[in-house]
């Protein structure tokens, strides 16, 4: 086999991409991975996930202390902002990732091509960019993941209308920031800019926020962060926006229709979803199935229309979520060597990293309604829970879905500290098809949090202890 001739090449290299080169090389795949960025890790890596939680967690801080400490018992002096080394940490954080994923890379023997791929047919892709070259395989892996949805009338520049990409590298803090688009990213990113010092308004099409979680859910998390100081504008439509150096107008009307408003703020964000990127990789020449959406069509083996060409993650249906594609990639590799994997849609979560988190896993109660599936409800708010009044955050509940005639848990929802860890426990006994009352019967560590989780497990038969 030459230097150009693979088992696998993989195109991209995010969450899906890196995870699917090294588990194929790990099983005996001669595999290349090739990716147009300078580093791996895609944009989760990059300009997404991991550079969010970091200034997440940074601002968590930076409210902590101006707000919080006091209350504790701890005075400290004046408290300032230090932005450019806030924005330092978060750069450290993915420039030592995106280093570790090249070391496994080298650890596992996956060769690292970086340049644009396009595909020519017959196992052939062309790259070009930093190393030119022509690369033969006998499969390839489409994994190039997602771009921004953009907004019809409001063009991006990245400095007064960002997308999340621009929000992460704001040069200063704005005084007032709109976030179009109530999904997780803006939350998430209003959230980050509320806490250390912007005035945060929210504008969505829908009547809602966070659309596609349990409604229960939502609107908890919107109280709550209006408590907090986001303002929210729903069943809203931006239809324009007018740059000026004092900043940017936006207009905006009732989505059912109506007169049109006007709001102005310094910094616009436009966080209205995220489209597959498949574009210009040469797919509608080789004759590669699309849906409307511009996802690939895949089959249970994540095999596209056309023999030796597969595609995971953002590209094709389902959750924009790193973890789906990670999980999709080992599954997709595996069945490439003869293995028998499997994955389970309906166990993996989702959350949402503001404060307090939103984690959930499984069916809402919106959607056993709509499928007629009788359920028993089984709900416990943190007030109840002596970890959470310990650490003086008491907000949100953990709420329990299980089938009523077998006890099978179907859906788990969490708003509340930490709940992106607690839920796991939830999605690891919806793995193994536990009911309530295993989650019930199950000895949890006192004083934790995810005796929340055990309590509303008791409460979904009625049976609760300390609420």
């Amino acid at each position: 086999m030459s230097d150009d001739t693979f088992d696998l090449v993989v195109i991209g290299g995010g969450p899906g991409g890196y995870t699917a080169a090294i588990r194929a090389s790990q099983l005996g795949m001669k595999t290349a991975c090739v990716e147009k960025r300078e580093t791996l890790g895609g944009v989760c890596l990059n300009v997404g996930c991991i550079p969010s939680k970091a200034l997440l967690k940074s601002s968590e801080l930076y409210e902590e202390a101006g707000h919080d400490f006091e209350r504790r018992g701890i005075t400290i002096g004046s408290l300032k902002l230090d932005l450019g080394k806030m924005m330092g940490v978060k750069q450290e954080t993915v420039k030592g990732l995106t280093q570790g994923i090249e070391f496994l890379f080298k650890k596992n023997k996956v060769t690292h091509v970086k340049g644009t791929a396009t595909l020519e047919g017959g196992g052939r892709i062309a790259v070009t960019g930093a190393e030119a070259r022509t690369l033969k395989a006998k499969n390839i892996l489409i994994a190039t993941g997602s771009d921004v949805t953009p907004l019809p009338n409001v063009e991006v520049d990245e400095k007064q209308i960002v997308s999340s990409t621009g929000a992460l590298e704001l040069p200063k803090v704005p005084k007032k920031m709109i976030v179009i688009g109530a999904g997780v990213i803006g939350l998430e990113l209003g959230t980050v800019w509320r806490r250390l010092g912007a005035e945060v308004t929210v504008i969505e099409f829908l009547d809602r926020i966070l659309p596609g979680t349990d409604n229960e859910v939502a609107k908890a998390t919107q109280r709550i962060l209006k408590k907090q100081g986001i303002e929210f504008l729903l069943g809203k439509k931006v239809t324009g926006a007018k740059k000026e150096k004092s900043g940017v107008t936006l207009t905006f009307e009732p989505s059912k229709g109506g007169d049109a408003e006007t709001l102005k703020a310094d910094v616009v964000l436009v966080a209205i979803g995220r489209r597959p990127y498949t574009e210009g990789l040469g797919l509608d020449d080789l004759g590669v199935e699309r849906d409307r959406g511009g996802r690939i069509i895949v089959d249970k083996n994540f095999k596209s229309t056309v023999d030796g060409v597969y595609a995971i993650g953002d590209v094709i249906e389902g959750p924009m979520l790193a973890h789906k594609a990670e999980d999709e990639a080992v599954v997709c590799v595996e069945k490439m060597a003869g293995q028998k994997p499997h994955i389970n849609y309906d166990t993996i979560p989702a959350v949402v990293y503001t404060w307090p988190e939103v984690a959930t896993v499984g069916k809402t109660e919106e959607q056993l309604k709509e499928a007629n599936i009788a359920y028993n409800v089984g709900k416990v708010p943190f007030v109840a829970n002596s970890r959470a009044r310990a650490n003086g955050f008491t907000e949100g509940f953990v709420k329990i879905l299980a089938d009523k005639k077998t006890d099978k848990v179907l859906g788990v929802h969490i708003i509340g500290p930490d709940a992106g860890t607690i839920i796991h426990e939830c999605v690891l006994a919806m793995e193994f098809g536990a009911s309530s009352e295993d989650i019930a019967r199950t000895c949890h560590a006192h004083p934790t949090l995810n005796e929340a989780v055990k309590e509303a497990a008791l409460a979904v038969l009625g049976r609760t202890i300390n609420s």
